[in-house]
């Protein structure tokens, strides 16, 4: 089962606005490994196998994130192997990157910040027969990560790191929101997605076709925050990806729920209750 490609709605690109635009391509690139697909020094497109997964914006003015807000928890780079997750690793470590690292049962994990303060999750899944499922729930925990047997996964084959391999996708994206019931209502009966696991009365998780998740949301920030203010850095927009049919549906449902779906021709935009833009693509 590929929980990245149709008919699974899953996320396709993440947009952020940015400070430093060359500062972050450089980033990016060097650090992270993903390919320059297109920039006019405004705006950098990057992704692996020529898909787009990130998409660095420019705004004049901008600053730094300041306060506690809705928007970027992190978003999660999904690698094809465990190889690859050792490689860069090893690749990370090398460059003095600060990580942190998580075992969630269903996948392996590291954490890190891009230079403007952005999460980013690089991770591998385990296979979707290794998940375990309880009343439509599935088991996921934060486990210390085996990083010994990563290096040693990597090392079985001589070639060093040579960036994000061109199977990699956007795994999912975590958010902040101001409140988890609005969010999940819009998420579930909006949007058409299923709370798959739950973290207390903190932290949802939800999917579309049994993934363990492609959207992540937590109120660790507060309860009640307000949206990023137009002119801070950090997450402009997300991408969904699904069917004509379902997106016409999702569409309908939305603006039944009275919320309003702007048409851009190449997407339908919706803001989720918290504030953060979604593009709705086919």
């Amino acid at each position: 089962m590929n929980f990245h490609q149709k008919p699974v709605t899953y996320v396709g690109e993440v947009g952020l606005k940015v400070m430093d635009i060359e500062k972050m391509k450089r980033f990016y690139k060097e650090v992270i490994g993903l390919d320059v697909i297109s920039e006019d020094g405004q705006k950098v497109e990057l992704g692996a196998g020529g898909n787009i997964l990130l998409k660095l914006e420019k705004m004049e003015g901008a600053t730094p994130k300041q306060g506690r807000y809705a928007g970027l928890y992190h978003f999660a780079i999904l690698l094809p192997t465990r190889e690859d997750l050792g490689k860069i690793l090893i690749h990370l470590h090398q460059q003095g990157i600060q990580l942190g690292s998580s075992d969630h049962l269903v996948s392996e994990a590291l954490y890190l910040s891009d230079p403007e303060g952005n999460g980013i999750e690089i991770y591998r899944d385990r296979g979707p027969e290794q998940w375990n499922w309880s009343n439509d729930e599935v088991s996921m925990t934060v486990d210390p990560i085996d990083s010994q047997g990563l290096v040693e996964e990597a090392q079985k084959t001589p070639e060093p790191w040579k960036g994000m391999p061109d199977a990699t996708v956007m795994g999912h994206i975590h958010l902040h929101v101001s409140n988890l019931i609005e969010a999940k209502n819009f998420y579930v009966e909006g949007l058409g997605f299923e709370v798959v696991s739950r973290l207390g009365g903190q932290a949802l998780f939800l999917a579309d076709q049994k993934y363990h998740h492609h959207i992540g949301m937590n109120v660790w920030n507060g309860v009640g925050i307000p949206a990023l203010p137009e002119k801070e850095a950090g997450l402009h927009y997300y991408t969904l990806i699904m069917e004509e049919e379902k997106r016409s549906q999702v569409v309908d449902n939305l603006r039944t729920m009275g919320i309003e779906v702007v048409d851009h021709k190449d997407y339908w935009e919706v803001k989720d209750p918290s504030g953060n833009a979604v593009r709705l693509c086919v």
